[in-house]
């Protein structure tokens, strides 16, 4: 990146496969332009739903082993539609406390009751659950969080959700891409499917274009078409973000290289922290968190890396709780090996 005339090395993006700038997916979306145009001209259920549009919805849907697919306009608007359409204020919503702020905002929309448990805390969720008088039960949750690159237990909280008889509302927007085969997700990677799981994925990070798939059961996604406030009054998205959405799903769906140079990325990268007595938190995906405490601190750490010619961004309150400001790392499959070693060392050099 460019920034203030100076080159630096981009270790705050979320393009995690550099598929953004992929030549391949510039191509679907110069052929879809020249085809249908520029905008899509009207909500979903006027005019706005194209071939496109439905074959991305297909392709993702057998991408993540689902048996439908629908297209938002973002993950943003995509979590708001799913949990206003789910749950009302007979319902009650669990959630852990360091989720995205759209499933916060999504529960707190849909006037159900707002139940919040530490995070990761799996006995308070099930003691909750099953303490909750709800005619619905909702339990949302991101699959990695995003400020700390954490991988959520869904296993064992899609057992609890069938316990419960409750909803599972999965975001996997920085799981899609990254984790399981081929970049399947997060419900690859746990080998978990059922009818009471909602999933998520955003198409503008790791599949590098715009708008969002909601994925579920088919009676669940007619619902959601016919109900989700998000879905039903906002423009569809172009059809070149479906036409590039189609593009990344067969891109990642005929070989896995992306994705395991990604993995030797991130490994290459902790390696070197570790051997120059740096300890970013525990994370196998692309988000390698970095506490330094104050946000003081953060920004300071994090000019000296400008200074270096790496771009991270120091993360403070609000985002992250007080006291826990970081450096928000993001590996991509894009960076070089010594980019990523180089980055090492002027962490080491930084925070000394």
């Amino acid at each position: 990146m460019r920034e203030g005339g100076v080159e630096l090395v981009n270790f705050s993006s979320n393009d995690y496969l550099g598929l953004a700038n992929d030549p391949r997916m510039r191509t679907a979306a110069i052929e879809a332009i020249e085809a249908y145009g520029v905008g899509s001209g009207a909500s979903p259920l006027v005019t706005g739903h194209s071939r496109l549009h439905q074959r991305a919805e297909e392709a993702f849907a057998g991408f993540v082993g689902l048996p439908r697919s629908l297209l938002f306009p973002s993950g943003y608007a995509a979590n708001l539609g799913i949990l206003a359409t789910l749950a009302d204020r007979h319902a009650e919503v669990f959630a852990d406390k360091l989720n995205h702020a759209c499933l916060n905002d999504g529960a707190l929309l849909s006037r159900a009751t707002f139940t919040r448990y530490a995070h990761g805390d799996m006995a308070t969720l099930e003691a909750r659950l099953a303490a909750s008088p709800a005619t619905t039960r909702v339990v949302a949750t991101d699959a990695v969080f995003s400020m700390d690159g954490d991988i959520a237990p869904l296993e064992e909280m899609l057992r609890l959700c069938e316990r419960h008889d409750a909803w599972l509302v999965i975001d996997d927007a920085h799981g899609i891409g990254v984790l399981g085969n081929g970049g399947r997700g997060s419900l690859d990677h746990f080998g978990i499917c059922s009818p009471r799981i909602v999933h998520m994925a955003t198409l503008g990070k790791a599949l590098g274009g715009y708008g969002a798939f909601v994925s579920g059961e088919g009676d669940l996604i007619e619902r959601l078409m016919q109900r989700a406030r998000t879905y039903m009054y906002s423009t569809a998205l172009p059809p070149m973000a479906a036409a590039v959405a189609t593009r990344a799903v067969e891109i990642l769906s005929t070989g896995g290289e992306l994705v395991a140079r990604l993995h030797r990325r991130i490994a290459e990268f902790r390696a070197a922290c570790e051997l120059r007595g740096v300890s970013p938190e525990p994370s196998i995906t692309s988000i390698q968190p970095l506490i330094v405490g104050s946000a003081e601190r953060a920004l300071q750490v994090s000019a000296k890396l400008r200074d270096a010619g790496f771009l991270v961004p120091g993360i403070r309150p609000p985002t992250v709780p007080e006291g826990t400001s970081r450096l928000r790392i993001s590996i991509s499959a894009a960076h070089e090996r010594a980019a990523v070693e180089a980055l090492a060392e002027a962490l080491a050099r930084g925070i000394a």
